[in-house]
């Protein structure tokens, strides 16, 4: 069997007006074909460029070979092929493990180890425009069984969306708000559930100790992404100033970038990102990496179904996992692209024995949803004009 084509998909979603998917589909000589997907939409054309070079040394070879692949990806041009190039090997690497679990007539999970546990606990997407909206997605959530809820950094003025609209964060204000959010937020829901509070990079060091050690008697599970990704040493300074669980990485793109804050143990969950971190090959090696180190991953999965069942797949078969990302519960979106979702049921997600990641794509319905990767993301202002994160 040998890789006979590579095609990209930038494709729309029903429920995210700013940004779809980016789907890879990777076909042999022996018919079967694995579907992957890519993390990063907004550099989608250079993604695509970034397959089609990769496709010059992936067509006709061995798709089982899948360390073999990954490492003539990753390092055979001499220079590390990070960043951009990292989301396009991820996108081609989950197809090549699709294809895999089908050749072998398995699901993706049996042939990573096994399963550990019978489904995954997973979090939602809450959001609200006042507090009071907050509090009632949370409150939602809880009544359609989630063991969790989790929302972001506030904005403190305007209102943050994909419209060109300004938008506004100061520190020091949003702070007070998230403190009132995360307050309201545990007094309505108790203390049984679960709190994750995503930080989002928007804040720097200063500020984030400010909110941490303000939000501790809250007992958040974790507060995510904290501060910027660009390099990890900061974590040093911020580990020794708060109580609270750290989790990070979602934007790391090998697992060099994870070293640091694995050997030091500097947080607490694994943001592990498989659609922009290299696949599964590079994943496994992280997640099992920070099992050394007692650290638990959570992945970062803020996509569409390829992407949901690459992640639940993942964490079938790892012993230390925290909770798994999953903005919308499966099987309620895009249903038309994808007829054939991973399970859920009551705040968990579950693979089924399907070979490969279980997973369908209707590429009629693809057609028809062709979109150009374009646009930038909006920008966060602060009060003196400067932006941050978004």
């Amino acid at each position: 069997m040998k890789i006979s084509k590579i095609s990209a998909y930038t494709l729309s979603s029903e429920v995210r007006e700013s940004f779809g998917y980016y789907i890879v589909k990777v076909e042999t000589d022996s018919g079967i074909y694995g579907l992957g997907e890519s993390g990063i939409w907004y550099w989608g054309s250079s993604i695509t460029k970034a397959v089609e070079r990769l496709s010059e040394i992936l067509i006709g070879q061995d798709p089982l070979s899948t360390e073999k692949l990954w490492q003539y990806m990753f390092r055979g041009s001499f220079f590390p092929a990070d960043g951009v190039y990292s989301a396009a090997i991820s996108a081609i690497d989950i197809a090549l493990w699709d294809i895999k679990g089908k050749a072998f007539n398995m699901p993706v999970y049996k042939l990573l180890g096994g399963p550990v546990r019978d489904k995954v606990v997973c979090y939602p997407h809450n959001t609200g425009s006042t507090i009071e909206e907050l509090i009632d997605s949370c409150l939602s959530s809880v009544q359609d069984g989630w063991k969790f809820v989790r929302w972001g950094q506030p904005e403190t003025g305007g209102k943050f969306n994909f419209e060109g609209k300004e938008s506004f964060l100061e520190p020091v204000e949003s702070i007070e708000i998230a403190v009132e959010q995360v307050a309201r937020v545990r007094e309505a829901i108790g203390p049984n559930i679960q709190i994750c509070f995503d930080v989002h990079t928007r804040l720097d060091t200063a500020n984030v100790i400010k909110l941490c050690n303000k939000i501790e008697r809250y007992n958040p599970f974790f507060v995510e992404d904290p501060i910027r990704s660009e390099i990890s040493y900061s974590y040093n300074t911020l580990s020794k100033h708060v109580n609270v669980p750290l989790a990070a990485g979602e934007q790391w793109s090998s697992k060099w970038m994870f070293r640091e804050v694995i050997e030091k143990e500097l947080i607490n969950y694994a943001r592990i990102d498989l659609c922009n971190v290299g696949g599964f090959t590079e994943a496994l090696k992280i997640a099992h990496w920070a099992e050394t180190h007692y650290i638990d991953v959570a992945p970062h999965n803020p996509l569409g179904p390829i992407s949901a069942a690459a992640c639940v797949a993942f964490c079938m078969s790892l012993t230390n996992v925290g909770v798994q990302e999953m903005p919308y519960q499966p099987g309620t979106i895009d249903k038309s692209l994808f007829p054939v979702q991973i399970e859920w049921s009551k705040g968990y997600a579950n693979c089924s024995d399907k070979p490969g990641l279980g997973i369908e794509m209707d590429e009629n319905v693809a057609e028809q949803r062709f979109v150009e990767p374009t646009g930038w993301p909006p920008l966060l202002k602060r009060n003196d004009g400067a932006f941050t994160n978004w």
